[in-house]
């Protein structure tokens, strides 16, 4: 499985924590090891340009999610096949000021919205209710159980 990260937002940001949740979060989903994603973090400027590129939307925004193999969540018995899960772009900048009015830091915001970039990546969304209550309760669960985890490693 290759996971690249790259930091190009000028953000101090803890990579290995990122990578750490992405393992967790495929080993999870049973995406085959054979499974590649990138994770790029930018700058608002960068940020604003693919949201009004790709969402025709104004202004940066949190997370945008480009899959390509339309992979979609296996099982233990039948894992996602190898291929090119696609791009989570985050920017660093508007997470942070999410997570003040979360009232959480900004690594707890940038580990909720790779979460939910990787789960985009992987066919859900959230546009009828019944897809929100899906993929935000399975959201809710990965990071719960990453951040168990976590905890075990620093104890």
């Amino acid at each position: 499985m290759t996971i690249e990260i790259n930091n190009e937002s000028g953000y101090d940001i803890d990579e290995q924590v990122l990578l750490r949740l992405m393992e967790y979060n495929l080993a999870e989903l049973h995406v085959s090891a054979d499974a590649d994603v990138a994770i790029v973090l930018v700058d608002e400027g960068a940020m604003e340009s693919l949201h009004v590129q790709w969402m025709d939307e104004p202004g940066p925004t949190d997370v945008l999610s480009f899959p390509m193999d339309e992979l979609r969540p296996g099982s233990e018995d039948a894992p996602t096949p190898a291929g090119l899960l696609g791009d989570i772009v985050l920017c660093p900048s508007v997470a942070e000021a999410q997570a003040v009015t979360a009232k959480h830091s900004t690594q707890d915001e940038l580990i909720l919205l790779t979460t939910h970039g990787l789960l985009h990546l992987l066919g859900f969304d959230h546009a009828e209710p019944d897809e929100e209550r899906e993929m935000f309760g399975l959201q809710r669960e990965l990071i719960s159980g990453f951040q168990a985890v976590e905890r075990r490693r620093h104890a």
